[in-house]
């Protein structure tokens, strides 16, 4: 909140109850509202006084430092100085202030009711400051596990644009090596795969549709690498609308499908299905696993996906990854 409205509603508090008090007085007929007006304004400007001068002064010099004793001494030598204050403003208004139930009060009998009364407002400001410190520091804690969380997600997604570079180009060194006329297509293809990863991926969601058809392209692209001979079955069951996702999360997936499993036997294609409604993603990828190459695990690829969807879906979302003997399994439940 602004400073400017902090003001406003302090003046706005203290004026409401200044004017309650002097109506509740004034309803008992005994005494004229020109006197009421004079003794609320006079003595609530005192209270409020203290009041302000404990919130704004004693505990950020003394409470907030630790030192108690400090903050004891000064809160009892300041009420009794607003006490003996408070008395001498009294007596100009003694027929009105210094009677009690028709008999005149002392000295030291209105000191100590002076004292009750500042000791309340004292309480008051250090509630006052304890509550709005509290708030202010679960904000500022709040903000700085945002930024945590943001700069985590931020490195974590600069993972992933060289990591799949890496593995792109050394598809297409492959195709280039062995003088394929497929080369250009595969380096349009990547272009367009990094052209959606550079420009249309900076949201923290994109739209459903857009990621799937990078998917499609990184899927053209492997064809294109294994020179047609790559089988995948893939499928997308349900519409897509207007669903968002966070970009690049099911990449890492079917890169592992690509790279640790066998993708050139027509008896056991990479199956990959994706089913949709309104709010919920289902997504499998199925591979059979290269009888030389048995780290199916996706080095920091999987690592990423799984700590992504940690941050960006929690409590939203089920993975389950079945590594078997000749094949590797990924289940990923998402609402969207």
């Amino acid at each position: 909140m602004k400073k400017s409205w902090q003001i406003f509603w302090h003046m706005f508090f203290w004026l409401s109850m200044i004017s309650f008090f002097v109506f509740i007085a004034y309803s008992g007929g005994k005494t004229s509202l020109q006197n009421l007006l004079v003794i609320f304004v006079v003595f609530g400007v005192v209270n409020i006084g203290l009041f302000y001068l404990n919130y704004l002064d004693f505990i950020p010099r003394f409470l907030d430092k630790k030192k108690y004793w400090q903050f004891v001494v000064t809160v009892i030598c300041t009420v009794i100085i607003v006490g003996v204050a408070k008395y001498g403003l009294a007596l100009l208004f003694k027929s009105v202030i210094l009677v009690r139930m028709g008999k005149q009060i002392g000295f030291w009998q209105y000191i100590v009711s002076s004292a009750f009364t500042s000791v309340v407002f004292v309480f008051l400001s250090t509630i006052l400051r304890f509550t709005v410190d509290w708030f202010l520091n679960e904000r500022i804690q709040r903000d700085l596990e945002n930024q945590r969380l943001s700069a985590e997600l931020s490195f974590l997604k600069s993972q992933i644009n060289p990591h799949f570079l890496f593995n792109s180009l050394n598809s297409i060194y492959s195709l280039a090596y062995q003088k394929s006329d497929t080369t250009p297509e595969a380096i349009l293809k990547l272009s367009e795969i990094m052209r959606y990863m550079l420009y249309e991926c900076n949201d923290n969601k994109v739209d459903l549709t857009k990621e799937l058809q990078y998917l499609q392209n990184y899927i053209d692209l492997q064809k294109i690498r294994f020179g047609n001979k790559a089988f995948i079955n893939y499928e997308v069951h349900g519409e897509v609308t207007n669903q968002n996702i966070v970009p690049l999360l099911l990449i890492s997936f079917i890169e592992n499908a690509f790279k640790h499993g066998v993708a050139n036997d027509p008896a056991s294609p990479i199956a990959l299905k994706i089913n949709l409604s309104d709010s919920h993603l289902y997504f499998f990828v199925q591979n059979k696993k290269h009888t030389h190459n048995r780290d199916a695990s996706g080095g920091i690829g999987l690592v990423n996906v799984r700590r992504r969807l940690d941050l960006l879906y929690p409590s939203k979302y089920n993975l389950e990854i079945r590594d078997e003997t000749d094949t590797y399994t990924v289940q990923l439940s998402l609402v969207l």
